[in-house]
């Protein structure tokens, strides 16, 4: 089996779901273009904890964590099954302490992709949670640790946005970002296409343009364990590379 490719989807707004736009399309064409997954192992910025947690169930829920959105929103339900024997090989593969944790579920990171890429909800797939305290060394680490996965069939998946700065946002700006996310965004993107992840974990070098774009790094920690699983073989492939509502990046990568 050749290794499987990975993506890191900028996400956006949960609304993605149910819109059919340039993002989605894309996310659609993604589907179509890699090969088809045994599982897909998500990290989402949506389940930022403490500690490393693994869910293992038989059948994960559909988790809603965003409000006031329309209703017909949390009338999706993503039902693909879960993989309790890839989430035990999982946890034997990282290093640091983790726990199996059920409380969760797929949540919008999740979810508003992968119902574009994966519509029919036939394949396995659980998250891995983001530790809320961990430097970003430790989040590459566990990406290399899962590297192997690649080898079987796993589609690993990242869901955040390189710049996510809610406070920030400006509903004027629907298809542009200010300047210090574009100038953010290009920065990552430049390190990821010239493979110096050393750059890109220590992105809290950057200044102003990153205080401004990583106010938390739930959004941006999903980046850094596909580039700990990457390797240099990888070719690298940019999508929806824009920013929107002046504080989002929509930005995605595709390894293969």
């Amino acid at each position: 089996m050749s290794k499987m490719p990975m993506i890191y989807a900028g996400h956006g707004s949960p609304m993605n779901a149910i819109e059919d736009n340039r993002y989605t399309r894309v996310w659609r064409e993604m589907g179509e273009k890699i090969p088809r997954p045994e599982s897909i192992v998500s990290i989402s910025a949506h389940w930022y904890t403490e500690g490393t947690k693994i869910m293992n169930e038989e059948n994960p829920k559909t988790v809603y964590d965003m409000y006031g959105f329309p209703e017909e929103l949390y009338k999706i339900t993503y039902n693909a099954p879960g993989n309790p024997k890839l989430a035990g090989t999982v946890k034997d593969l990282i290093s640091k302490q983790t726990d199996y944790d059920n409380t969760w579920g797929i949540d919008h990171g999740t979810w508003s992709v992968l119902t574009h890429m994966y519509p029919e909800r036939d394949i396995p797939v659980f998250q891995i949670s983001i530790d809320a305290f961990a430097p970003p060394q430790v989040h590459y680490q566990i990406g290399r640790e899962l590297r192997s996965l690649r080898d079987q069939g796993v589609l690993l998946f990242g869901t955040g946005n390189i710049v996510h700065n809610l406070r920030m946002l400006d509903w004027g700006m629907e298809d542009q970002g200010f300047d210090w996310a574009y100038k953010f965004d290009d920065y990552v993107k430049a390190n990821i296409e010239s493979r110096n992840n050393d750059n890109i974990i220590h992105y809290m070098s950057q200044g102003e343009a990153v205080k401004l774009s990583v106010p938390t790094p739930d959004h941006f920690n999903p980046i850094l364990y596909l580039l700990g699983a990457s390797d240099e073989e990888d070719k690298i492939t940019v999508y929806n590379n824009s920013c929107m509502l002046g504080s989002l990046s929509m930005t995605s990568y595709l390894f293969e």
